[in-house]
């Protein structure tokens, strides 16, 4: 069960690019073989792109390689570093605590409006019900590199 909750987003990631590149392949296939598209793929591709990005970054966050610039904390003396880091941990937990909660906001307008995709039909929500979880756990997994880099266990760019 441990590695289930440790690896989580590398399963779905795993799991969402398997798909994704049987979707793929297979309208290949049907477009060669028949002169048709499945039309549908997009749709499905699109959406799971933005869940392998999701769940990508919090592999990321995790591992303390998510989009940053250090030109500053680098420049700074040393003492500076470790509240600089915090601040900027602050921030991030604070835009992916609002990114949750819009994203959460976007899905119940989903649910309540009865909105559907436009290929197959289906409801919005079914692709949008993994975001708000996604930056949830990319909180969860920036927290715990915050948490190493601040016990000295992490690497936190050069010397937090």
């Amino acid at each position: 069960m441990r590695f289930l909750l440790d690896e989580a987003e590398k399963i779905v990631c795993a799991v969402l690019f398997l798909g994704m590149t049987a979707i793929g392949f297979a309208n290949v296939v049907v477009r060669y073989g028949t002169n048709y598209s499945l039309a549908a793929t997009e749709e499905l591709l699109t959406n799971g792109f933005l869940l392998l990005t999701v769940f990508g970054a919090a592999i990321a966050a995790r591992r303390g390689e998510h989009l940053s610039v250090t030109l500053v904390h680098d420049l700074l003396p040393r003492a500076l570093r470790k509240p600089l880091f915090v601040l900027a941990a602050a921030l991030s937990v604070l835009l992916l605590a609002l990114s949750a909660w819009f994203s959460w906001q976007t899905l119940t307008n989903q649910l309540s409006s009865g909105i559907r995709s436009y290929a197959l039909g289906l409801p919005a929500w079914y692709y949008q019900a993994a975001v708000p979880f996604g930056f949830a756990l990319i909180l969860i997994r920036y927290l715990q590199h915050a948490r190493d880099v601040l016990r000295g266990t992490g690497d936190g760019g050069s010397d937090a």
